[in-house]
């Protein structure tokens, strides 16, 4: 499959790989630096820091809507994976490159508002609120996102009472 074309360019960089989140993560200079996904119709490779790439030939895109840092490009052929090759090859040289000189991302102040619905039940239990406010921002970023999307406030209210006993145990949205 094509994941498997991926994984022989990579394995050909100078990263290390680990597997994480069900997939393989490549590292180097003690910090991820991309991860190569099998889906349906495609597979992709997505760099941790992709914002921070230069991408001369255009081809990184944001996985979804709300993503800060991480940038991906998609293939559907294994011929399509040869054929960039060299590309991908530079591309994940400068992502080593950029974690060995430990190059952060600057995330703009979050310009998210969090449902009133939300700041209520915060300020009403001290222990989810402490919670909250623990783990890192882009995890507080994740259940802000997830209890903000639904239109209706009895379904964010529904939200929320779901997703209060993993905030509890410090777990971000999409930590298992």
């Amino acid at each position: 499959m094509a994941v498997g074309a991926l994984r022989e360019i990579l394995l050909a960089c100078p990263v290390t790989e680990t597997f994480k989140w069900r997939s393989p993560v490549y590292t180097a200079g003690g910090g991820n630096v991309a991860t190569a996904w099998g889906l349906k119709a495609n597979c992709a490779l997505s760099f941790f820091k992709g914002v921070l790439l230069k991408d001369p030939e255009g081809i990184l895109v944001a996985p979804g809507a709300n993503s800060r840092s991480v940038r991906m490009m998609k293939f559907t052929s294994v011929a399509d994976i040869g054929r960039m090759e060299p590309t991908l090859t530079a591309y994940v040289c400068e992502a080593v490159e950029v974690e060995k000189a430990g190059l952060k991302v600057d995330f703009a102040k979050d310009d998210l508002v969090c449902p009133e619905e939300l700041i209520d039940t915060l300020d009403a239990d001290a222990d989810l609120r402490d919670a909250f406010e623990a783990p890192t921002p882009g995890r507080q970023r994740g259940w802000v996102l997830h209890v903000s999307q639904p239109k209706q406030a009895a379904t964010r209210v529904s939200r929320i009472a779901k997703a209060s006993p993993r905030i509890l145990d410090g777990k971000g949205m999409h930590d298992r």
